[in-house]
């Protein structure tokens, strides 16, 4: 089974579109298994996040588990599937598994480095194992991401990387206690700058975002207060300092909603501020880019270059175990008949010289079994380690056919492993 990945995410759709296709509850369990029940998916697990949704399987068939996976996804949103196809990305084998390891340790989310998405991947394995739809492939390959975000998040200084945006983003602010800042948005770095901004001494802090509750509790862990996000334009109003990072993917803010000085942090790409603002007295517009251009930029780049590092280091380990566990029922069945042979070969020897005594037999035994595993035992170690190159699966091929090995055995020899 090859892993396959169908999804769209922060950086291929709009935010309306993403959250017409995230699923929860109910109808996330019923889309696990309407994807499971297709002919050529032996596996799935779905990531539903507010920033992307991804279907994992475990497959035989390339062309028509896309195609029904995408069906699939255009059926559950109920959005038109020549709508959709235009923002799905498709990764395949070794691209699969290097995208979900990327992903889990935070290199593919809106703020780099964030932990959380490892959170949602462990809990789409949990319920992939609990409705049954999750099996030896993907669970291995799932667990091994994991490992390899831990180590991340442990081994390199990723999770500073959205941090450092928004400490470099305010530092650029001035002075910030007793100001009255206005947070449009509630995501990880909306409710990291709002944090940042309590410890940094500002007592008036208003929180605007699309899901009102979802503001409140931001709003409540840093002791300010939510909007609905409908009284954005008004809270500007009487704001002299807004952070916005909603992911929204067009502007939320322009030139014509300012009419007084303020500072403006946009963390969002796309851009939720118009660029023309600048223009407007008195407002100052500072954004990833300018942020670069303050020096940040090269010191998250570092962070994120460990990261890719150890991405690829986990991703060569992970392909070649893969690739040495796939000659492994073939060595078994090369083995598996060597010893026929072996006792076979003995049995008729014994039929014919049947005075031999017992310690003699086992002597007879013992040394053509030695004979059979020394000459067996070069070739084994060496198409395991062959196997781990790209290509490899091709030296199980040449020993099954220099063997003559029954093409079923070493199948069977796999299906028992499982």
């Amino acid at each position: 089974m090859s892993v396959l990945t169908i999804g769209l995410s922060h950086r291929t759709a709009p935010v309306a579109l993403l959250e017409r296709v995230s699923v929860a509850g109910d109808a996330l369990v019923k889309l696990l298994h309407d994807v499971q029940q297709d002919v050529c998916v032996a596996e799935t697990m779905v990531v539903s996040t507010c920033n992307r949704v991804e279907v994992y399987t475990a497959v035989d068939r390339f062309h028509a588990a896309v195609n029904s996976v995408s069906h699939l996804l255009s059926v559950h949103s109920g959005v038109p599937l020549d709508e959709l196809t235009p923002h799905l990305y498709v990764h395949y084998e070794d691209r699969a598994v290097e995208h979900l390891f990327s992903m889990v340790c935070g290199l593919d989310s809106m703020v780099v480095g964030e932990g959380q998405i490892l959170g949602q991947v462990r809990q789409a394995l949990k319920l992939g194992q609990k409705q049954g739809t999750v099996g030896a492939t993907l669970n291995e390959v799932v667990q091994r991401a994991l490992r390899v975000g831990k180590r991340a998040h442990t081994d390199t200084s990723i999770d500073h990387a959205g941090a450092s945006l928004v400490t470099a983003g305010l530092a650029l602010a001035g002075e910030l206690a007793g100001r009255r800042a206005l947070v449009v948005g509630a995501g990880s770095m909306s409710s990291l700058a709002a944090v940042t901004l309590a410890r940094a001494g500002v007592t008036d802090i208003v929180v605007a975002n699309r899901t009102y509750q979802r503001g409140v509790r931001l709003a409540d862990q840093v002791g300010g207060r939510a909007v609905e996000f409908s009284a954005v334009p008004r809270e500007l109003a009487a704001a002299d300092l807004v952070i916005t990072c909603t992911g929204a993917g067009h502007h939320l803010i322009t030139p014509d909603m300012l009419s007084s000085g303020v500072f403006l942090l946009d963390l969002a790409l796309p851009h939720d501020i118009d660029p023309e603002v600048r223009a407007v007295p008195g407002v100052t517009l500072v954004d990833l880019e300018t942020i670069q251009q303050s020096g940040i930029g090269s010191r998250e780049g570092d962070s994120v270059a460990s990261v890719r590092e150890l991405v690829a280091e986990e991703l060569a380990a992970y392909l070649g175990a893969e690739r040495a566990s796939k000659v492994t029922p073939t060595v078994v069945a090369l083995r598996t008949k060597a010893a026929d042979v072996v006792e076979a070969e003995l049995g008729r020897l014994m039929m014919r010289i049947p005075h031999l005594d017992a310690k003699t037999r086992d002597e007879v035994t013992l040394t053509v079994q030695r004979v059979v595993d020394k000459l067996l035992h070069e070739p084994t170690v060496r198409v395991k380690q062959l196997a781990t190159s790209p290509g490899g699966d091709h030296y199980a091929e040449a020993l099954r056919e220099l063997f003559d090995l029954d093409p079923k055995m070493p199948e069977a020899v796999r299906e028992m492993e499982l």
